[in-house]
C-alpha cells in the first residue's frame, strides 16, 4: 500500500477498525503478577509495564523459529494494546508511538532480535500509520518470567 493510499485508510478508520480488519480483538487486559501497575500516566505520555504472552515460552535460536518469536511479539504487542486501550478509553487518542523495548528471551548465539521485534512494529504501523513508527531497541535475554518468549514495554504520547 503506497503513502497516499495509507493516508486515506487512516482517514476512514479508527484504529479499533483497523484492528477488527486485522482479525484482532481487544479482551481484558491480563491480570498482574506482582506488585506494579500495567500504566502509569505523566503529562500527556504514557509508559507501560513490560507485557509478556501467554503462547509461547522458550528461547529463540533453540525452541522457537525467527517467525514463532515474530508472532510472539506481534501477541505482546495486541496485550500492551489492551493497556492503553483500558487507560485511554479509546486507541484514537494515541499521538505518537514514541518507543518500544523488546526483550528476547534467546540462546547465546541467536542475534535475529530485530527481526522477532518486527512483529510488535508492523503491527503498530498497521494499526496507527505513520504515528505508529517509533524507536525501538530489541535486546536478547538470558531468561524471562514464566519462560515467556517475549516481553515489550512502550512509551506513547496521547492527546484528551
Amino acid at each position: 500500500m503506497d503513502n497516499q493510499a495509507m493516508n486515506r485508510s487512516e482517514a476512514l478508520s479508527t484504529p479499533e477498525e483497523r484492528m477488527i480488519n486485522l482479525g484482532i480483538e481487544l479482551g481484558p487486559v491480563r491480570p498482574l503478577v506482582g506488585n506494579y501497575v500495567t500504566c502509569v500516566r505523566t503529562g500527556n505520555l504514557l509508559f507501560t509495564a513490560g507485557q509478556g504472552v501467554d503462547e509461547y515460552h522458550g528461547k529463540l535460536g533453540r525452541d522457537l523459529s525467527v517467525e514463532e518469536g515474530y508472532q510472539a511479539s506481534r501477541q505482546s504487542m495486541i496485550n500492551l494494546l489492551k493497556v492503553v486501550k483500558a487507560e485511554l478509553g479509546e486507541l484514537s487518542k494515541v499521538k505518537r508511538v514514541v518507543k518500544i523495548l523488546g526483550f528476547v528471551n534467546s540462546t547465546e548465539d541467536f542475534t535475529q532480535q530485530p527481526k522477532v521485534m518486527n512483529g510488535a512494529s508492523d503491527l503498530l504501523v498497521a494499526v496507527f500509520g505513520d504515528k505508529g513508527k517509533h524507536g525501538r531497541s530489541a535486546v536478547g535475554m538470558a531468561q524471562l518470567p514464566n519462560n515467556t518468549a517475549i516481553e515489550i514495554e512502550m512509551i506513547l504520547e496521547f492527546e484528551d
